[in-house]
């Protein structure tokens, strides 16, 4: 458990079906300031599994998280998704492969699913400071560019932007 601390008065709240505790431990042992703060399994007597997560809560690069198991009444879908912004190709590439391992899939234009099925955007930095830069043109053949990828690279949406 962790000293780390947040007093976000917002908080997301992730529903699995069995599965939330190896979620926390992915999503913790892949991003930078990141803890386990609770773990409280459901234990004997009640109606789900005694091992699984009646309440979790995670801190993932100062975001905290509450996570639990509940069974398979719901499911993730492309309506959210975790925006991670990254500065150097070699974070998309560590964000990309650890989150599409195991049963994740990629999607177009930056997105993929993680094996829980929850959703994340992997997005370099530069997009950002580029589609602010007000040129239109320039932009607009990065996008072109962009929307022929998966997983997004950044020398090739530079050499797009800059033609």
């Amino acid at each position: 458990m962790s000293t780390v601390t947040s007093n976000q008065q917002i908080v997301p709240f992730l529903w699995f079906d069995g599965k939330a505790e190896e979620a926390m431990n992915l999503y913790t042992s892949l991003f930078p300031n990141s803890s386990i703060l609770q773990i409280k399994h459901w234990g004997q007597g009640t109606p789900f599994p005694a091992d699984q997560v009646m309440m979790g809560s995670i801190i993932i690069n100062g975001l905290k998280m509450y996570l639990f198991d509940a069974g398979p009444q719901f499911k993730f879908n492309e309506s959210v998704s975790f925006f991670v912004l990254c500065q150097t190709q070699e974070e998309i590439d560590k964000y990309w492969s650890k989150l599409t391992a195991d049963g994740g899939r990629e999607d177009q234009c930056g997105w993929l699913k993680d094996k829980f099925g929850l959703s994340w955007q992997i997005v370099p930095a530069m997009l950002q400071e580029k589609l602010n830069s007000g040129d239109p043109v320039k932009t607009g053949n990065m996008m072109q560019a962009l929307w022929k990828m998966k997983k997004l690279n950044i020398a090739e949406l530079e050499n797009a932007y800059n033609k």
